[in-house]
C-alpha cells in the first residue's frame, strides 16, 4: 500500500537533488583539489551522507505508533476509497515494516533497492513542536541537507548546530509561511553576508502537497567567498550536532473549525527521505578518514569521524603535531599551503623535543622546536655543538652518534704534543680538530707527508725529504712521490720509476690529466689495439685509413647491414611468376628494392641462392614484401640447403637439421618479418634458400590470395661477433650502443634511414671484420658521374634514371642505358599497357588500336584516343578529327560532322546509301557562275520545286532581285545587291524606302534628311549616320527662339543660340555679374553695392551678393540680421544682453534691445524701474512703489497716446487747419512732462497734473472728432488703392502664366509636327479613354453608398468615435508611461558606465579624462575627437583596433602572396612558351628528316628499276654489242660519291642532319621497325579495325578497375588521416606523461602509484598503435588489392594487344601497298591502347604516393614507439632512483 498525497506541482527529487549538489559543491570546490592528495596544499575528505551508517546516532522527539498503533488519515483526491491507514513502529519485522515509520526510514540505503515511496518517517498527530537531531561521533564538515516530504511541508521549522557535542547550539536557518508571524524580529532574506541569520519562505508554501522538499546550504552559491580557509567559513561548515525543528503545521483550516480528534489525524509531519552531506572535520590535513573506535565500520559508504591525518598531525581531527614534530606551531591547511607540522631538527642525537615560542620568535619564526637531552657529548637547542674537551668531526655527518670526537694528533708530525683547535672560527683562525703540523707535513693528524715529499721522520725539524719526479707523467702540479718509498705517482696511462713512459696501447706523453692518451684503435679497422708511441698511428686493415683506421679509403666503402640483399625478381621457381614493377617516385624514398615484386601466389616458392657469405657465423634472414589483403599471412616456411655436411670443427657445427626450417607469419601491418631464428652460414658454401608461401589465412576466404615479395635479406647477428662480446668492458659498451640507438633496425626496411654517427662507425667496423676491410666502390663507368661511392653503404652517384648501389642498370619506367644516364619511357598511360618501355629502343607496350612510340595516338582513318574507333563519312572522307570523329576533307560537295549533308549552295541526300549526290542550288545559277544569291536550297518534297534561301539583300524566287533596302543589277554577270546607305534611318521592309536603281534614300527617319539620310532636320542635332539626332534642348528665357519654328541650335554640337548676358550649352546660365530675374527674358545685372559687398557677383538665381560684414540684402543695401543703423552710414551689431534681452535681434533704427521683465537699458543690462539689486539679479520694490509706479505709468501712456494721435494728425496733413489747437495740446503736455519727470511728485502737482490731463483728453476728444470722418474717408481711399494694385500685380501674373503657357504649347506643337502624329494621337485618345474611366470611378465612389469616398466617410466617422472612446485610455496609458518613462530616465541618471568604459577603452574607470591615456566615455583629445582605447589599454577598441591592423597587414601580405603568384605564373607561361617553340623546332627538324628518308626512298626505287630496265636490256635476244657498250657507258657515267672526301663529306652532312634530331637512336629503331610493320600490316587493317572495338570493351573493365582503385585510395587516405589522428593522440599523451615524469619529493609514497598508472597509459597507447598500424594495413590492403585489379586489367590488355601483334606479323607476308596509310592507322592503334593506360598510371601513381606516406606514418609510429620504450626506461629509472633517495632516507645513509 501506497498513500499519497496530492501529486500537482510534485518536483522532480533526482533534479532538485543534482541542483543542490552542484550549489553546494561550488564552494566547496573553491578548496583545493582533492585529485593531488595532501601534498601540494589543503585537503578535505570526500563528502557523503552522514546519516549512512548512523541510525542510531539519529533520533526524533515524536514518532507515530510508538506506544501503540495509532491511525492517521491523508488529504487525497475524492476518488480514492481508502483516506485513513494504522503507523504501528513497534514491529520490526518484514511483515510490519509497511506500518513501521520509525526515523531510520529516512536513511537512504546504499546496495539495495530502496522504494521511498513505501517507508518513511512520521509524528505523531496533531503535534506541531517535534525536533529530528544527529548526534555525530566527531567533528565534521557539513555542506547541505535535503529533505522530501510525504506531506505538506512545516509552516514553520529552524534547522539548529553545535559544534561542541550539544553544549551550546546556534541557528542556521529559519523557514516560515509567515516569518513575521513564526519568527518575530528575525531578518528576512536574501542573504547579505555568508552568515547571516534570516528567514525564508520559499520552502513553507502549502504546495505541493507531497513530495515537497527543503534544502539548505550552508555557503550559499550567491555570495561569493573571498577566502574559503578563514575561521567564520570553516566555524559555520564545523559542526557535531544537527537538529531540525519543526514548529508549525500547515492546515487547510478545518481544525479552527472543527476540534475533533478526527481532524487532527490528518496533520503530521512525514518525511521520505533525509540527506545529510558532509564530511569528517579534519583541519585540511586528511583526504579520509576511519571509523572512530568503538565505532561500526560495516558500512562501505559510511563517512567515518577519525580522520587519517597527514602532514605529520594527529589526533581525532589532526589537532595537533605528531610527537617529534614541533619545530613549527600547529596551523590548519589553507589551501596550496600544507601548514604541516615540521619534524625537530636534533641532529639524531635526542628523541624528545618541545616547541619553544620565544625561541621561534628570536629565529624570525623560522623553527620553535628545543631538543630535549642531547646525547653523543653533544649539546645546544638542536644539538649542535661538541661539549667542551671534544670538536666535530668534518668527515662525519652531524647525525652520527660519533660526530664529536677527542683531539687525535700525530706527534712525529705535530709540533706540539696532540694539541687540536676545539672549535671552528674563521675570525680567529681555529678550525675545530686542526693539529698544527711541520713545515712538510699535513693531515688532520699530522700523520703524513705533504705532496712533493716522502720519509716521515720525528728527528727532522721539517719533518719529511722532497721528491723528484717528471713534472709531465706526474699527478698533480709538481712532484708527487710514495711517501715511504719515494716512487713518484704517475698519472693513469704513465708508467716509470719517474712517470717518463706511456703504458702499452697508449701515446703521447704530455700534460693532461691522464699523461697519454689511448691509442682507441677501431675496433672492425684495424688489426689490433697498439698505436705508435709518438705518432698514434693504428695498424689498419685493408683499404681503412685514418689514424684509428674509422675511415675507408678513397673508392671504398663500409657495408649497410642489409648489404647481401637478393631480390625476388632474380629468384628461381618451379613456376612463372609475375614480375610487378615499379617506377621510382620523384622527390620520394622508395619503399622496395631492385625494379620491384614478384607476384606469389598461395602456394608459391621462390629458391634463392646465397653464394657470398663473408664470415662463417650467425645470420637472421629478413623477408621484404608488400601485403595484399587485409589478415595475416599465416605461415610461411623457409627451407636451408646445404650441398653437405657441417664439420664439427665449424662454427656451425652445432646445427642440427630442424634449425634449417623455419616457420614464421607475415603480418599485413609491416613491409618486412624477420624469422623468429637464427641460422648459421658458413664463408665460401653455396646455399639455397627456399621460401614456401604455404597459407594465407584460415579465417577470411580469398580467391586466389598472393603476396608481392621484394627480396631476402641475411643480416649478421652482432652478438655472435667478438667485437660485441659481453666477457669485455669494451665489447659491452659497444652492443649496449648498437642495441640503445637502434642500429640493427636500419637494415630491415627498404627505406633508407639516416644513421646516427654511434651506428654508422659501429656498422662500419662489424663490416671491416666480415671482409678484413673496406669493399670497392665498384661503380659503373657508364651510369655513375664517378668512381666514388658513399662510405657508409657505397651507393655510387648515379647519372639521371639509373638505379643500383653500383649504378648499373635503367630505372624502371626508363631506357637507354648509356653515359648520359637513362630516358624516362614517358608512356602514354591512356594507350599503353603499363609506363614501362623497352630497355633499349623505349618503345611502350601499345593497345589495341593505338600506336606510336608513346603509344599517344590511334590508327590512321581512327578517332577517339584512346578508345579509337573508324571514322564514320558516308564515304565522302577517309580521315577525320582525333578528339571528336569529325571528318576531314569531305569530297563531293560534302559537309558536316559525318558528312552528312551538302555545303552552301548545293543540295541533295549525300547520306550513304541513299542513292543521291550533292547538286548545285539555281539561284539563279549555280554556285561558281557569278550569278548565285542563295546561302542553300532544298527540294520541296510535295511539289518538288527547288527553295532558295536567299543571301541578304536579295529576294524573289531565284534570288533574282534586289530586296527592300537594297539596290543593284543582279539580272547581269557579276551584278550584286548592295545596302542603300542610309545610315540605318530608313525602314527596310519599306519597297519605297529607297531607289533600287541609285540607292538614293527617300524616306529617311530619325529625324534625318539628305540623299542618304546623314543629316538631322532643323530644330535637331547629332549624330545621324547613328540615329542620334536629338531636340535641340534650348531655354526659352535664354535662348533666341522663333515664336513658329521653336529654337535652333548647332547641328553637331546641339549648341543654342543664346541671348545677351546668357552662355551655356542651353542658353540656361547667366555671365558673371548677371542673373535670372524672374519673368524676364535673358538675365538682369547684379548691381551689387560696390562698397557694401565683396564683389560684383551674385548668386545665379537669387541675385543675392556676398555683403561685407555688418551690411545685408540683395544688393548689400541694408543691415543683416542682428544689426542696426543706416547701411549708408555703418551698420551697428545689436549686442544685446543675452541675460536681460528677449530676443538678441534690436530695433533696426535706434538699436534698443527687447527686454525682459525689471529689466531695463538700451542692452537690457541694467534694472528697470521699480526693481532693485545687482544685474542680471532685479528683484521688485515694496508695494507702496508699485501703486504711484503704476499710477505714474498709467499717465505716462496716456501722454504716448496722446503724442501719437498728435504725430498722427501730423502726419495725415492736418496740421495747418488745427496748428493752434496742437500748439495749445503742446503746452499742455510739456506741463504733463515736467510734472512726470519729477519724481518727488506731490499732492497739489498730481492734482495739478490730473488737471491738465482732463484738460488734455476733452482737447484731444474734440480733435479726435472732428477728424474721425476724415480719417475714414482716408482708409477707405487706401483701401480702393490697394485693392487696385493686387488686381494689377494678379493680372500681370496671369500674363506671364499665359505667356508661359503658350511657349510650352507652341513648343509641343513644334515636336507634334515633327514627331509621329499617329503615334501622338493613339496616346491622347488612350489618355482621354483613361480619363473617361477614372471619372467614371470619381462619379461611382462619391454618388454611391458603396463608393469609395462613402466608404472612406463612414470609416472616418467611425474612426474618430474611436478615437474619441479610446482618448481616455490613451491618456491614462500615456500618463502610465511618462511615469515610466521617468523613472528610466532617473535609472538612466543613476547609471554608472565607468566599468563599461573600462571594458570598452580599457584604463582605470576612476581615473578622469584628463590624466587618462586610454580615455573613455565623453573624453576628447587635443584635437576635440573622441578619445577612446590606446596602447597597452586592453579595451575592446584597442583590440578591435589590432585586429584591423592584423587584417591589413594580413591583407597586404595576400596581396604580395597573389603578386608573386602572378609573377610566377607569367615565368611560367614564358616557359610553356618555350616548350612550345622547340616542341615545334623539333616537328620541324623530324619533317626534314623524314623527307630525306622519302627522297631517298625514291631514288633507291628509281636506281631499283633502273637496274631492272638494264637487266632486261641485256637479256633481250636483240641487244647488239654497241648497245651494250653504250648502256655500260652510261652506267659507268653516273656520279657515285665513290672516294673517301666525297663519302666524308656525305657522312658529316647525315650526322649533322641526325644530330638535330631528338632520340635520333629510338627515331632510327622505329623507322626501322614502323616500315617493316606496315609492310605486314597492310592486309591486316580490317581485322585492326575489328580488334580495336574489343579493345574498347577491355578498356571499360580497365576504368571499372580504376574505379574501385580510386574508392580504395580514398578509403585509404581515410585510414592514414585516422592514423594521424591517432598519432596525435599518442603525442598528447606522451607530452602529458612528459610533464608529470618530474616528482617532487614529497611524492615519493606516491610515485610508485603514478608509475603504475603511466605504465598502464603506455600500454593503452601500445595497443592504439598496433590497432592504427592494422587499420592502415588494411586500407593498404584495400588500396593494393584494386591496385591488383587493375594490373590484372592492364596485363590482360597487354597480353591480348601483343598476340594480336604477334598474329598480325605472322600473317601480314602478301602485298607492300598503301604504307604510308597502314603505318598512320597502326600508330592511331596503338596511341588508343597508350591513352586508355594513362588513367590506370595516374591511379598507380596516387597508390604509390599513399604507400609513401603509409611508410612515412609507419617511421612516425615506430618513432613513437621506441620514444615510448625509451620513456618507459626513463621511468623505471626514475623509479630506481626514487627508491634508492627513499632507502638513503630511511637509513640516514
Amino acid at each position: 500500500m501506497n498513500p499519497g498525497y496530492l501529486s500537482a506541482g510534485m518536483p522532480c527529487r533526482e533534479f532538485i537533488f543534482c541542483l543542490v549538489v552542484l550549489a553546494a559543491i561550488r564552494p566547496i570546490c573553491m578548496l583545493p583539489s582533492m585529485l593531488h592528495g595532501c601534498a601540494q596544499g589543503s585537503c578535505y575528505p570526500a563528502t557523503g551522507d552522514l546519516l549512512v551508517g548512523r541510525a542510531d546516532r539519529l533520533t526524533a522527539s515524536s514518532t507515530c505508533g510508538l506506544v501503540e498503533p495509532q491511525n492517521y488519515c491523508i488529504v487525497s483526491h475524492l476518488q480514492e476509497d481508502k483516506k485513513c491507514f494504522i503507523c504501528d513502529s513497534r514491529r520490526l519485522d518484514h511483515y510490519g515494516m509497511q506500518q513501521n515509520h520509525r526515523i531510520d526510514n529516512v536513511i537512504t540505503p546504499f546496495g539495495t533497492v530502496h522504494d521511498r515511496k513505501n517507508t518513511w518517517w512520521q509524528s505523531e498527530n496533531g503535534v506541531e513542536n517535534v525536533t529530528v537531531q544527529l548526534d555525530l561521533e566527531a567533528e565534521f564538515h557539513f555542506t547541505h541537507l535535503i529533505m522530501t516530504f510525504k506531506t505538506f511541508r512545516p509552516a514553520a521549522l529552524l534547522i539548529e548546530r553545535s559544534s561542541d557535542f550539544g553544549h551550546t547550539w546556534q541557528v542556521y536557518r529559519y523557514f516560515a509561511y509567515d516569518c513575521d508571524a513564526s519568527f518575530p524580529g528575525v531578518q528576512h532574506g536574501p542573504l547579505q553576508r555568508i552568515d547571516d541569520l534570516i528567514c525564508e519562505s520559499r520552502y513553507s508554501e502549502i504546495e505541493p502537497s507531497t513530495h515537497g522538499e527543503v534544502i539548505f546550504r550552508v555557503l550559499d552559491p550567491a555570495i561569493k567567498i573571498i577566502d574559503p580557509y578563514s575561521p567564520k567559513i570553516q566555524n559555520l561548515l564545523k559542526i557535531t550536532n544537527l537538529r531540525i525543528n519543526f514548529t508549525r503545521l500547515h492546515t487547510l483550516g478545518d481544525d479552527l473549525l472543527d476540534s475533533r480528534s478526527e481532524i487532527k489525524e490528518k496533520y503530521y509531519y512525514a518525511l521520505y527521505e533525509l540527506v545529510v552531506r558532509g564530511n569528517c572535520f579534519c583541519y585540511g590535513h586528511a583526504s579520509e578518514c576511519a571509523p572512530v573506535a568503538g565505532s561500526s565500520a560495516d558500512t562501505v559508504v559510511m563517512v567515518h569521524g577519525r580522520c587519517t591525518c597527514e602532514h605529520h598531525t594527529t589526533g581525532l581531527n589532526c589537532e595537533r603535531c605528531e610527537d617529534f614534530y614541533h619545530d613549527l606551531p600547529w596551523h590548519p591547511a589553507e589551501g596550496s599551503t600544507t601548514n604541516a607540522c615540521k619534524r625537530c631538527n636534533c641532529h639524531g642525537h635526542a628523541t624528545k623535543c618541545h616547541f619553544d615560542m620565544a625561541v621561534f620568535m628570536a629565529s624570525g619564526n623560522v623553527g620553535g622546536g628545543v631538543c630535549d637531552n642531547c646525547q653523543h657529548h653533544t649539546t645546544g637547542r638542536s644539538c649542535e655543538l661538541c661539549k667542551p674537551y671534544y670538536y666535530q668531526s668534518r668527515g662525519r655527518d652531524s647525525r652520527d652518534p660519533d660526530i664529536c670526537v677527542s683531539c687525535d694528533c700525530d706527534p712525529e708530525g705535530s709540533e706540539s704534543a696532540g694539541v687540536c683547535d676545539g672549535l671552528t672560527d674563521p675570525l680567529l683562525g681555529l678550525e675545530a680538530g686542526r693539529c698544527h703540523c711541520k713545515a712538510n707535513v699535513e693531515g688532520e693528524r699530522c700523520d703524513r707527508c705533504k705532496s712533493g715529499y716522502f720519509g716521515l721522520d720525528a728527528n727532522d725539524p721539517a719533518g719529511c725529504q722532497p721528491c723528484h719526479c717528471n713534472p709531465l707523467g706526474t699527478v698533480g702540479s709538481g712532484d708527487v712521490c710514495d711517501q715511504t718509498t719515494g716512487d713518484c705517482f704517475c698519472k693513469r696511462f704513465v708508467t716509470g720509476q719517474k712517470c717518463d713512459q706511456c703504458l702499452p696501447e697508449h701515446w703521447a706523453l704530455g700534460s693532461d690529466s691522464i699523461g697519454c692518451r689511448p691509442c682507441e684503435c677501431d675496433v672492425g679497422g684495424s688489426l689490433d689495439n697498439h698505436c705508435s708511441p709518438e705518432t698514434g698511428n693504428c695498424r689498419c686493415r685493408e683499404n681503412m685509413v685514418g689514424r684509428q683506421c674509422t675511415r675507408t679509403n678513397s673508392n671504398h666503402f663500409c657495408m649497410a647491414l642489409d648489404y647481401y640483399t637478393y631480390e625476388a625478381e632474380e629468384a628461381s621457381s618451379d613456376s612463372s611468376f609475375e614480375m610487378v614493377s615499379r617506377e621510382m617516385p620523384a622527390g620520394r624514398p622508395v619503399t622496395w628494392t631492385g625494379t620491384g615484386f614478384v607476384r606469389v601466389p598461395e602456394g608459391g616458392q621462390l629458391k634463392f641462392v646465397i653464394n657470398n657469405v663473408p664470415k662463417s657465423m650467425d645470420y637472421e634472414i629478413l623477408i621484404r614484401y608488400e601485403p595484399q589483403f587485409p589478415e595475416v599471412w599465416e605461415e610461411a616456411v623457409v627451407r636451408v640447403s646445404r650441398p653437405r655436411g657441417i664439420p664439427t670443427h665449424s662454427p656451425c657445427g652445432n646445427t642440427i637439421p630442424a634449425d634449417d626450417v623455419l616457420t614464421v607469419s607475415l603480418p599485413p601491418g609491416s613491409r618486412y618479418v624477420v624469422l623468429p631464428q637464427t641460422v648459421c652460414l658458413e664463408h665460401g658454401v653455396t646455399y639455397t634458400m627456399q621460401v614456401e608461401f604455404k597459407r594465407y589465412s584460415s579465417r577470411e576466404s580469398v580467391d586466389s590470395p598472393h603476396i608481392l615479395v621484394d627480396s631476402l635479406v641475411i643480416l649478421p647477428v652482432h652478438t655472435s661477433m667478438t667485437m660485441f662480446s659481453e666477457s669485455e668492458h669494451e665489447g659491452k659498451l659497444r652492443r649496449d650502443a648498437f642495441e640503445r640507438y637502434l642500429c640493427r633496425e636500419s637494415g630491415r626496411g627498404a627505406i633508407r634511414q639516416p644513421l646516427t654517427d654511434v651506428c654508422a662507425q659501429l656498422i662500419c667496423s662489424l663490416s671491416a671484420v666480415l671482409h678484413n676491410g673496406a669493399l670497392s666502390c665498384d661503380c659503373d663507368p657508364q651510369g655513375s658521374l664517378s668512381g666514388e661511392c658513399d662510405p657508409n653503404g657505397g651507393q655510387c652517384q648515379c647519372r639521371p634514371n639509373v638505379v643500383g648501389r653500383r649504378c648499373d642498370f635503367c630505372a624502371p619506367g626508363t631506357f637507354g642505358f648509356g653515359p648520359s644516364g637513362c630516358r624516362s619511357c614517358d608512356c602514354n598511360l591512356e594507350g599503353s599497357q603499363h609506363s614501362f618501355c623497352n630497355k633499349d629502343s623505349g618503345q611502350c607496350m601499345c593497345r589495341p588500336g593505338v600506336t606510336g612510340r608513346h603509344c599517344d595516338q590511334c590508327e590512321f582513318g581512327h578517332w577517339g584516343y584512346p578508345s579509337c574507333r573508324p571514322c564514320h563519312c558516308n564515304g565522302h572522307a577517309d580521315t577525320c578529327e582525333q578528339r571528336t570523329g569529325t571528318c576531314q576533307d569531305c569530297r563531293g560537295h560534302t559537309a558536316g560532322h559525318a558528312c552528312e549533308r551538302c555545303t552552301d549552295g548545293y543540295f541533295g541526300n549525300p547520306i550513304l546509301g541513299s542513292g543521291e549526290k550533292c547538286r548545285p542550288c539555281p539561284c539563279p545559277e549555280g554556285p561558281g557562275s557569278g550569278r548565285n544569291f542563295a546561302l542553300s536550297c532544298f527540294q520541296d518534297p510535295h511539289s518538288q520545286h527547288i527553295v532558295c534561301s536567299c543571301q541578304v539583300g536579295y529576294t524573289g524566287h531565284r534570288c533574282e532581285e534586289c530586296a527592300p533596302g537594297h539596290y543593284g543589277n543582279p539580272d547581269q554577270y557579276g551584278g550584286v545587291c548592295a545596302p542603300c546607305q542610309c545610315y540605318g534611318n530608313i525602314e527596310l521592309s519599306d519597297p519605297d524606302s529607297c531607289d533600287r536603281q541609285t540607292g538614293v534614300c527617300l524616306r529617311c527617319l530619325h529625324h534625318t534628311h539628305g540623299p542618304s539620310c546623314s543629316s538631322c532636320v532643323p530644330g535637331f542635332y547629332g549624330n545621324a549616320t547613328a540615329q542620334q539626332c536629338r531636340r535641340c534642348e534650348c531655354d526659352h528665357a535664354g535662348s533666341e527662339c522663333h515664336p513658329n519654328d521653336g529654337c535652333e541650335c548647332d547641328a553637331m554640337s546641339g549648341q543654342c543660340l543664346c541671348l545677351p548676358h546668357v552662355t551655356g550649352k542651353r542658353c540656361d546660365r547667366c555671365v558673371e555679374t548677371y542673373w535670372r530675374e524672374e519673368g524676364i527674358q535673358g538675365c538682369a545685372p547684379c548691381a551689387c553695392d560696390p562698397e557694401k559687398s565683396f564683389g560684383a557677383s551674385c548668386n545665379e538665381m537669387s541675385g543675392h551678393c556676398e555683403c561685407r560684414a555688418g551690411f545685408g540684402g540683395r544688393t548689400c543695401t541694408e543691415c543683416r540680421e542682428l544689426y542696426y543703423g543706416d547701411p549708408n552710414i555703418m551698420c551697428t551689431a545689436c549686442d544685446c544682453d543675452p541675460h536681460g534681452a528677449k530676443t538678441q535681434q534690436c530695433d533696426r533704427r535706434s538699436g534698443h534691445c527687447v527686454c525682459r521683465a525689471g529689466v531695463a537699458g538700451v542692452r537690457c543690462d541694467q534694472c528697470a524701474r521699480g526693481f532693485s539689486g545687482t544685474f542680471p539679479h532685479c528683484s521688485p520694490c515694496h508695494t507702496c512703489f508699485g501703486d504711484w509706479d503704476r499710477i505714474v505709468q498709467g499717465l505716462g501712456d496716456e501722454l504716448q497716446g496722446l503724442a501719437g494721435r498728435i504725430q498722427h494728425l501730423m502726419e495725415s496733413g492736418a496740421e495747418e487747419a488745427f496748428e493752434t489747437d496742437f500748439r495749445m495740446l503742446e503746452h499742455k503736455l510739456g506741463m504733463v512732462q515736467k510734472i512726470v519727470d519729477a519724481r518727488n511728485a506731490t499732492t497739489h502737482t498730481i492734482t495739478e497734473l490730473m488737471n491738465v490731463m482732463e484738460e488734455l483728453r476733452k482737447a484731444i476728444d474734440d480733435l479726435t472728432n472732428r477728424l474721425t470722418p476724415l480719417e475714414l474717408e482716408l482708409t477707405k481711399s487706401q483701401d480702393q488703392h490697394s485693392n487696385l494694385s493686387a488686381h494689377v500685380s494678379e493680372l500681370e501674373q496671369d500674363v506671364r502664366r499665359l505667356n508661359r503657357s503658350l511657349n510650352n504649347a507652341e513648343n509641343e506643337l513644334d515636336f507634334i509636327k515633327n514627331s509621329n502624329y499617329r503615334g501622338a494621337y493613339d496616346t491622347v485618345r488612350e489618355q482621354h479613354l483613361q480619363f473617361q474611366v477614372a471619372k467614371e470611378r470619381v462619379n461611382n465612389s462619391t454618388e454611391y453608398a458603396t463608393g469609395g469616398v462613402k466608404m472612406s466617410q463612414a470609416l472616418r466617422l467611425q474612426a474618430e468615435d474611436l478615437a474619441k472612446r479610446s482618448q481616455g485610455e490613451f491618456e491614462r496609458k500615456n500618463a502610465e508611461l511618462q511615469n515610466d518613462l521617468q523613472e528610466l530616465s532617473n535609472d538612466v541618471t543613476l547609471l554608472d558606465i565607468s566599468r563599461v568604459g573600462k571594458k570598452v577603452c580599457g584604463g582605470d574607470e576612476l581615473e578622469p579624462c584628463e590624466t587618462s591615456h586610454c580615455g573613455g566615455p565623453g573624453c576628447k583629445d587635443a584635437s576635440g575627437s573622441p578619445h577612446c582605447g590606446g596602447p597597452l589599454c586592453g579595451g575592446t577598441v584597442t583590440t578591435a583596433t589590432d585586429a584591423l591592423k592584423n587584417a591589413r597587414d594580413s591583407e597586404e601580405e595576400v596581396k604580395k602572396a597573389m603578386a608573386l603568384v602572378q609573377q610566377l605564373s607569367r615565368e611560367v607561361e614564358v616557359a610553356k612558351s618555350k616548350s612550345e617553340k622547340v616542341k615545334q623546332q623539333a616537328k620541324e627538324v623530324l619533317g626534314r628528316a623524314n623527307a630525306t628518308r622519302d627522297r631517298a626512298q625514291r631514288s633507291g626505287h628509281d636506281l631499283r628499276q633502273l637496274i631492272s630496265q638494264i637487266k632486261d636490256f641485256l637479256e633481250q635476244e636483240g641487244a647488239s654489242p654497241d648497245s651494250i657498250e653504250m648502256v655500260a657507258n652510261e652506267v659507268l657515267g653516273l656520279s657515285v660519291p665513290a672516294s673517301p672526301e666525297e663519302i666524308s663529306i656525305l657522312t658529316e652532312e647525315i650526322k649533322a642532319r641526325v644530330g638535330s634530331l631528338a632520340n635520333v637512336d629510338a627515331i632510327l629503331a622505329q623507322t626501322t621497325e614502323d616500315v617493316q610493320q606496315a609492310r605486314d600490316l597492310l592486309i591486316e587493317a580490317q581485322h585492326a579495325k575489328e580488334y580495336a572495338e574489343q579493345v574498347e570493351s577491355v578498356s571499360k573493365g580497365a576504368q571499372t578497375a580504376l574505379e574501385q582503385a580510386e574508392v580504395a585510395q580514398q578509403a585509404a587516405q581515410d585510414a592514414i588521416q585516422q592514423a594521424q589522428e591517432d598519432i596525435e593522440h599518442v603525442q598528447s599523451t606522451l607530452e602529458l606523461i612528459t610533464e608529470n615524469v618530474t616528482v617532487p619529493t614529497a611524492q615519493l609514497d606516491k610515485t610508485e602509484v603514478q608509475l603504475n598508472r603511466f605504465s598502464q597509459e603506455m600500454d593503452e597507447l601500445k595497443v592504439l598503435h598496433r590497432s592504427t598500424v592494422r587499420r592502415v594495413e588494411q586500407a593498404m590492403d584495400t588500396s593494393s588489392a584494386a591496385k591488383d585489379v587493375a594490373d590484372e586489367a592492364a596485363q590482360l590488355l597487354a597480353e591480348k594487344v601483343h598476340s594480336k601483334f604477334e598474329h598480325l606479323r605472322q600473317e601480314a607476308d602478301v602485298k607492300v601497298i598503301g604504307v604510308a596509310s597502314v603505318r598512320t592507322r597502326a600508330n592511331i592503334l596503338q596511341q588508343q591502347a597508350q591513352s586508355l593506360l594513362k588513367g590506370a598510371k595516374d591511379k598507380l601513381e596516387r597508390l604509390s604516393d599513399l604507400e609513401e606516406q603509409y611508410e612515412h606514418n609507419e617511421r612516425n609510429l615506430a618513432e613513437k614507439a621506441h620514444a615510448l620504450d625509451g620513456l618507459e626506461e626513463k621511468l623505471n629509472g626514475i623509479l630506481r632512483d626514487i627508491n634508492q633517495q627513499i632507502t638513503m632516507y630511511n637509513t640516514c645513509q
